[in-house]
């Protein structure tokens, strides 16, 4: 008959030994401990982190103990399920014999591993921006890409404009060559039928007759 309660005594003693600095009981009934696990530093210096927590039941190691992540540190929801599930795994290959060594070293290869993608992840995320940022300077250089809508709606929009710079244009020439035509070449007027200080007088020299194309020389006799 298996001393479940001598084997669980044993496992503990030799763990504690093993990893002093990062072991800790938390309860004797049952027999509840944890264990603080690291990856090694990455090249940044970055370090991924686990608090395990087990706890033996009756018939460990035939049945396999209770775990779970106590506190953890720079992992991501994904790492910790992984190292669940590998927890998981790794106890089922190893039930009937204590397993506590094997599943803590386990889970400190899989931290090592996470720090190696940690390095992927930055990669990662720095050839996005990176990507997004010459995406975003395509388009202020390319402006707006043409098809034979926004083609033809520019089309239109321009000989429109085209249309009404030459309307302008030709206002203006018309309005230049009557300017000169006022100045220039006026009719000569001579009133001499209307007495001085007459109405008529009054109105003709109230009169811009420039515009009418006519210049008076001289005015009503005296």
């Amino acid at each position: 008959m298996t001393d479940y309660a001598e084997e669980q005594r044993n496992e503990l003693e030799a763990i504690e030994s093993i990893y002093e600095d990062s072991f800790t009981v938390l309860t004797d009934e049952p027999t509840s401990f944890t264990i603080t696990v690291a990856s090694d530093a990455g090249e940044q210096g970055e370090i991924a982190e686990a608090t395990l927590k087990f706890t033996y039941v009756e018939k460990y190691p035939d049945e396999p103990p209770l775990w779970e992540i106590y506190s953890q540190d720079n992992l991501e929801d994904g790492d910790a399920l992984n190292i669940l599930t590998l927890l998981q795994q790794q106890a089922e290959e190893n039930l009937g014999m204590v397993m506590i060594f094997t599943l803590v070293t386990a889970v400190q290869e899989k931290l090592n591993e996470i720090v190696d993608l940690m390095k992927n992840r930055q990669e990662e995320e720095k050839q996005r921006k990176e990507r997004e940022a010459e995406e975003a300077e395509k388009i202020t250089f390319q402006g707006t890409v043409v098809n034979i809508e926004n083609f033809l709606l520019w089309k239109t929009t321009f000989e429109l404009e085209v249309a009404e710079l030459r309307h302008k244009k030709q206002q203006k020439e018309e309005e230049q060559a009557l300017k000169t035509k006022l100045t220039g070449n006026a009719d000569v007027l001579t009133f001499t039928l209307f007495p001085q200080g007459s109405q008529l007088e009054d109105l003709i020299t109230q009169t811009d007759l420039t515009m009418y194309g006519l210049v008076i020389t001289s005015c009503f006799p005296h």
